[in-house]
């Protein structure tokens, strides 16, 4: 069964730079799909062909590129949080005596049917590693990972001091480089100025380019000017050209540092083979936390200024009902929709839209922004509005050739 959609307004950064505009826009495209892959996309056709869609915005599958699905859901069980990072891992570390298979299952699965339902195709979770043994968390959510329907990746968070002993790197590398039944995995730390050590890092890097993992790092997630995680992963890993893709999460301490340091940090960050995951709402929630006092600082890395560079840049939802944030539901447009307030953005639809897009940007493996030959995972959004979108996130998902019949009904009111 084929089905073709005509006159669909897609972002800008989706289309080649030869497509037709008009008064600076984008015209509206037509997809052909046959068996559940995207075979042509073209501008649109002629009336009577295909299903109109009337303008509406449309984007690809969703990506979450920051999750914890062993911490997610326990918000409600955890009682009084001292304010701030620091306490949220305090109150997630007693927590843990309740992570039984069953427990961690349970909520990995609700959160995988929310993520599933807000049209995420990809998806990548942290989950703590604490010692050198391998966590619960990592069997039930490779489990999981066989049965969900999309995209599903897991890195393996360590605490950094675990990595100052190099044998014990290299047997957790080891042990995620030939796990068959996990083999979305990626090495990943906690990078901060508290447990900041050289040599760890050296580790790390080194170990995971010996066993060809990809790295995953949060790191300077601060407001204190010394922290300097991301320049030197930044420099390291251009100096031992790093053979894979680093993902450095947070980065808030770069929001303190003197304009002419945040500048030169940047400019190391776009030599590196690194993607910057911004965290709006965690980080919104947890920097400058203080009892009693309304926050200064938004804890925001460098969104803009990364951009500028041409750094791939990501938004995530990061912790979702836990100790380290309250709310949140795995919706990257409501991610975005934050982002775009926090951080001042315009332009959401044609250019930032891309931070909750694409997912090569995670991987060494950069596909590329084009929808042809990849299997139809659209966002259907109920809006025909680039300018003022996304004020509303409501959306269908489209899997296939089968047309949601929430936008059929949409698109009858535009008519």
């Amino acid at each position: 069964m084929a089905l073709q959609l005509n006159n669909l307004r897609l972002p800008a950064w989706l289309l080649p730079a030869t497509w037709p505009r008009t008064a600076g826009q984008p015209e509206t495209a037509r997809l052909d799909i046959d068996d559940g892959i995207v075979t042509r996309v073209q501008p649109a056709s002629g009336p009577g062909e295909g299903l109109d869609c009337l303008g509406a915005l449309a984007l690809p599958g969703l990506v979450e590129p920051h999750a914890h699905l062993d911490k997610t859901y326990t918000r409600r069980r955890l009682g009084a949080i001292t304010p701030g990072l620091l306490g949220a891992i305090e109150a997630t570390q007693a927590d843990r005596a309740f992570w039984t298979p069953e427990d961690l299952r349970q909520r990995a699965s609700r959160a995988l049917g929310q993520a599933r339902s807000h049209g995420v195709t990809h998806l990548r979770t942290h989950l703590d590693w604490w010692s050198a043994e391998t966590p619960t968390a990592w069997q039930v959510i490779r489990e999981l990972a066989q049965d969900t329907f999309f995209h599903l990746e897991q890195v393996a968070l360590l605490p950094l001091p675990l990595l100052a002993d190099k044998t014990v790197v290299q047997r957790i590398a080891h042990t995620l480089a030939n796990d068959t039944q996990a083999p979305r995995s990626v090495l990943g730390a906690f990078i901060h100025s508290s447990n900041f050590n050289a040599q760890a890092l050296h580790n790390l890097l080194a170990c995971a380019a010996e066993a060809g993992l990809d790295l995953d790092l949060h790191i300077d997630e601060e407001l204190n000017t010394a922290a300097c995680g991301l320049a030197t992963v930044a420099r390291a890993a251009t100096a031992m050209q790093f053979p894979g893709r680093i993902v450095c999460s947070h980065a808030c301490a770069l929001s303190t540092y003197p304009e002419a340091q945040a500048q030169a940090t940047l400019d190391d960050v776009a030599r590196a083979p690194i993607t910057l995951v911004a965290l709006p709402a965690t980080n919104l929630y947890l920097q400058d936390a203080v009892h009693g006092r309304t926050p200064r600082l938004r804890g925001l890395t460098l969104l803009k200024e990364a951009r500028l560079r041409g750094i791939a840049l990501l938004l995530g939802s990061d912790n979702v009902q836990d100790a380290f944030c309250p709310i949140g539901n795995y919706d990257p447009l409501s991610t975005l929709q934050l982002a775009v307030l926090s951080a001042q953005l315009d332009d959401v639809f044609d250019t930032w839209s891309q931070t909750v897009c694409r997912a090569d940007w995670l991987s060494r493996a950069e596909h590329g922004a084009d929808l042809p030959g990849k299997a139809a995972h659209l966002t259907l959004l109920h809006s025909t509005d680039p300018y003022s979108w996304p004020a509303d996130t409501a959306r269908s998902v489209l899997h296939g050739e089968h047309v949601p019949e929430a936008f059929s009904t949409y698109l009858r009111g535009l008519a």
